[in-house]
């Protein structure tokens, strides 16, 4: 059985969060016989903007200055995300350890399998969008709120959407982040758009479905479902003393400049 290496860091800032993952993928290119899971949280909770977002015409920048809310910029594409009350977790692998599955929608079909097994294991009838979309629903329309849309492998339950997932790939390397929310905190981070997101409303959360799991029960549920799922051994271990220092340059000279996080210059 193929051995992953699962990293859970806990909750950290917006900036170190997605300076990891990043650092994560780039020594993973170096060295791609150690594919990651990583779990972690967001303190305090942050809005995230998509790669190719225009944040100053989607953010009221003022409202996040005024009330504190930090925000950063993602290295994968969508839309904007207001983390918080939430597991995230991020996936580096090669597309050979998706087997024969190396397209992009095959590749998001299996790396979401786990969130379906988790789901399910809650009890959830939880289903792809392309799988399960009885209204016929428009899938893949961009919008400036992450959980206004659909994707086709985003998952579902009674026809909404819980969570969501983006993924960016590069030379033989892939990274996939989402979030698992506990509870719904979309109306929080509706408040600073500059626009309106009516497709949000039809979004879910785990408490809105009657499931109160704790962080940690809902990781070993992951954990159990990730390994089911992919069909591999998770060991847990730290980032290594490399991927530290890679993720602290790439914070300090990338995710906390306002170069990038407001214009996606690097």
């Amino acid at each position: 059985m193929c051995k992953w290496r699962l990293i859970d860091t806990g909750p950290l800032e917006g900036p170190a969060n997605m300076a990891l993952d990043e650092a994560l993928l780039n020594c993973f290119q170096k060295d791609p016989t150690r594919p990651v899971l990583r779990l972690y949280g967001w303190n305090p909770a942050t809005l995230s903007v998509g790669r190719y977002q225009n944040a100053a015409a989607a953010l009221n920048l003022d409202l996040c200055r005024e009330e504190g809310v930090p925000v950063v910029r993602r290295m994968t594409g969508g839309g904007i995300i207001y983390h918080a009350a939430e597991v995230t977790y991020s996936v580096v692998c090669a597309p050979e350890h998706l087997g024969d599955r190396t397209g992009v929608k095959d590749g998001f079909r299996k790396l979401c399998g786990f969130l379906l097994g988790t789901y399910q294991r809650l009890g959830l009838d939880a289903r792809f969008a392309v799988d399960w979309n009885p209204a016929e629903e428009r899938l893949g329309e961009r919008t400036s709120f992450c959980f206004a849309g659909k994707e086709e492998f985003d998952v579902v339950v009674n026809d909404r959407k819980i969570g969501g997932n983006a993924q960016r790939r590069l030379s033989g390397a892939i990274l996939q982040h989402g979030s698992i929310p506990l509870e719904s905190r979309v109306q929080q981070g509706l408040r600073y758009l500059k626009e309106p997101a009516p497709g949000a409303a039809r979004s879910v959360s785990l408490s809105e479905l009657g499931h109160t799991p704790e962080q940690d029960e809902l990781k070993r549920l992951l954990v159990d479902s990730f390994q089911e799922r992919m069909g591999v051994d998770l060991v847990p271990e730290p980032p290594t003393d490399q991927e530290m220092v890679t993720a602290g340059k790439l914070e300090e000279h990338k995710y906390r400049c306002p170069s990038w996080t407001f214009e996606g210059r690097s």
